[in-house]
């Protein structure tokens, strides 16, 4: 198990998206495994560009939520805070509805910085988006 605190469950993070632009688009997390996370996000009129498909950068703010959670519950956060240095993200396939739900695992998980695959698939498990989060560990001030 990755994670900090071993007893973490799902309810526990819930309150980390309120009152941010997760809570604006729809996001919940949806379950956590010893080395992934995952959330789910609705495409429909919050999360659409003009074309009425999944907007990208919703894609973009699905994976830098779970990736930068996933970071928090990895680290002391009575020490530490993280916080992104780099997305890339590679959108493979468009989606119009239904919801999208991202997984993220880490490819890399060191003192001073973390590295997670975040794939992101539709409600047919088709994959839809890929992308990558660099995220920073920097001690508490």
């Amino acid at each position: 198990m990755i994670w900090f605190h071993k007893t973490v469950q799902i309810s526990d993070i819930q309150p980390l998206g309120q009152h941010t632009i997760a809570e604006v688009i729809g996001l919940e997390f949806t379950e956590i495994g010893t080395d992934f996370l995952k959330g789910r996000m609705p495409v429909d009129h919050r999360t659409h560009q003009p074309y009425g498909l999944l907007h990208g950068g919703a894609s973009c703010v699905l994976a830098e939520t779970l990736g930068s959670v996933a970071s928090a519950l990895v680290i002391d956060q009575s020490k530490f805070i993280c916080v992104g240095l780099e997305i890339n993200a590679n959108h493979v396939r468009g989606v119009r509805s239904g919801f999208v739900t991202g997984t993220a695992s880490p490819i890399h998980i060191g003192a001073s910085t973390h590295v997670w695959d975040i794939r992101i698939t539709d409600e047919r498990d088709k994959l839809v988006c890929i992308s990558r989060l660099t995220v920073a560990i920097l001690p508490k001030k």
